[in-house]
């Protein structure tokens, strides 16, 4: 049998995109024939849909999907902006999107449902593209809101093509008032959460953990001014209400206008409304974040896979 070097697994690799493993189990089947590797990995069907793990995705696309009190967001990324421009890629962030709707919020459960129009749940039609398109894709999160009563407004900031872009926000009203005007505030709101990136919609929402860590931090800015402790706490109440003005949705100052409180004309709408309107939640995925970008050393790779 002929021996099978990491530069002949890197070959093969390049070649058909499929993972090393993959990639070395071809050669030696093949007894070190490239192209009857590349042909060996095809009849498997793993050279065209291989993931190509060791590359980040952090492109692609945020895609929101509405039905009235429902709305669903997600977030399919790839490896370059071009991707997004895709037709295909667009109709299938624009599907699996309708289909969270009603999938539910596990993500890997919504993974295995089946995907309309074709023979394939949603993971299999992802393969399928990655299969089309020859780049590592992954559907990285998705979100639900709804309301018994209201609306689920959008806002994609940087739009694509509609209802997908590189920001999606949800945002949830409830109330009994004329939905239509329900609608219009929602994408005020919406637009503002994409703009001011609020943590919660008001002070009970804050994560606890966000909240003492900024409590922590603001102590011990206070004590480095060496004022008594008593003194240090009122100074950190302070400025933890600042921290509420600038992280809490009712709380911060509207962007559409500069001067309201995003509180203050959700009242206002509640007036005209002649009905109460509440801010059940918001959702916003910025594309890519959080996404880490780590460089890989590719020839260690391929000679630990072959060692081991």
């Amino acid at each position: 049998m002929a021996a099978i070097s990491a530069a002949l697994v890197k070959e093969l690799r390049e070649k058909s995109g499929a993972g090393m493993m993959d990639c070395k189990k071809a050669l030696v089947e093949t007894d070190g024939d490239v192209e009857g590797a590349v042909d060996w990995l095809r009849k498997k069907g793993l050279a065209a849909a291989a993931k190509k793990a060791g590359r980040v995705a952090a492109e692609g696309l945020v895609g929101v999907a509405l039905d009235g009190s429902r709305g669903a967001i997600i977030e399919v990324n790839a490896e370059t902006d071009f991707v997004a421009r895709n037709e295909n890629f667009q109709e299938f962030v624009r599907g699996a999107a309708q289909l969270a709707l009603t999938a539910g919020d596990d993500l890997d459960a919504f993974m295995k449902v089946a995907y309309p129009g074709s023979d394939h749940d949603v993971a299999g039609q992802l393969t399928q593209m990655i299969a089309t398109i020859g780049e590592n894709m992954s559907l990285r999160r998705m979100a639900q809101l709804s309301v018994s009563d209201g609306v689920v407004a959008s806002y994609i900031h940087n739009q694509v093509v509609p209802g997908m872009g590189k920001q999606g926000v949800l945002v949830a009203l409830e109330s009994t008032g004329d939905k239509d005007q329900l609608a219009a505030l929602g994408k005020q709101l919406a637009m503002h959460v994409a703009a001011a990136q609020p943590l919660a919609v008001d002070r009970d929402g804050v994560d606890p953990s966000e909240l003492d860590r900024e409590r922590e931090i603001l102590s011990d800015q206070a004590r480095a001014s060496g004022k008594p402790e008593e003194i240090i706490a009122k100074m950190v109440e302070g400025r933890l209400r600042k921290f509420y003005e600038e992280n809490c949705l009712l709380e911060q100052v509207f962007v559409i206008d500069g001067e309201t409180k995003v509180g203050k004309a959700v009242e206002k709408t509640a007036k005209d409304l002649g009905a109460d309107v509440k801010v059940a939640g918001f959702v916003r995925f910025k594309l890519g974040e959080g996404v880490e970008r780590e460089e890989s050393d590719f020839a260690a790779e391929v000679a630990a896979t072959l060692g081991g």
